[in-house]
């Protein structure tokens, strides 16, 4: 049995686990989705980059558990990366689904053309509001499940404009990075360098960015699986 402590990315609250949870659950797996503070049921917390990483790690350590697997989507690679070196001998494995990893001094925003975010954050007092339906098309979502998303909670900006703390090469963590290919067949230039590590391996999924969504019983499988690797 291992504990499984999921994180959604940008917009997103620990409900968009629930049936990844169930099929890890039904495994004899336990499960810890996490809401990241200004998020869904948190949405009137204040929170910056270093406030994500420490939800993650107060959690882990609240529960006081072992063996932990750190799950980032999108965004959440971000935090969730900096949370695993911090849970030292707590974590077993951490992974990256169709994420962002931390760098150290760099922010979400670095690194891609972003100005557009940026705007969009300054014109909403602060936030990052769901893009609209027309832009998740493409990624194997159905209408209802683009809506729960558009429907969903603006994203804080401060997190992710915030930089990242690292205190050791990300490289040195036992790492899954979880490749999904509609979202594009190669991952990002700092991933592909740390998928040069022995401590990281690669998954392909053939779905959008969203698998928790389009292929949750399939997710599951790949994070079950991950227990098993060294």
């Amino acid at each position: 049995m291992t504990d499984f402590v999921l994180v959604a990315g940008t917009w997103l609250g620990a409900w968009a686990w629930d049936e990844v949870a169930g099929e890890l659950r039904a495994a004899g797996h336990e499960v810890h989705p996490v809401t990241l503070s200004g998020l869904a049921e948190k949405r009137e917390l204040p929170a910056g980059q270093q406030t994500h990483v420490r939800d993650i790690v107060d959690e882990v350590e609240r529960l006081d558990l072992r063996d932990v697997v750190l799950v980032g989507h999108s965004y959440a690679g971000v935090p969730v990366g900096q949370a695993a070196e911090r849970i030292s001998d707590r974590l077993r494995r951490v992974v990256f689904v169709d994420a962002n990893v931390p760098v150290d001094g760099e922010s979400f925003l670095s690194g891609w053309p972003s100005e557009d975010v940026r705007q969009s954050i300054a014109d909403h007092d602060g936030y990052w509001p769901p893009l609209g339906a027309q832009e998740y098309t493409g990624q194997g979502l159905t209408d209802e499940q683009i809506a729960r998303i558009v429907n969903s909670t603006p994203h804080p900006g401060a997190t992710l404009t915030g930089p990242a703390e690292l205190t050791r090469p990300l490289g040195e963590l036992p790492a899954t990075y979880v490749k999904c290919l509609l979202d594009g067949e190669e991952p990002m230039p700092v991933v592909a360098e740390l998928l040069r590590s022995e401590s990281w391996e690669l998954i392909e999924m053939d779905t959008g960015h969203w698998p928790m969504f389009t292929r949750p019983r399939e997710l599951a499988r790949v994070l079950h699986e991950s227990t098993a690797r060294p």
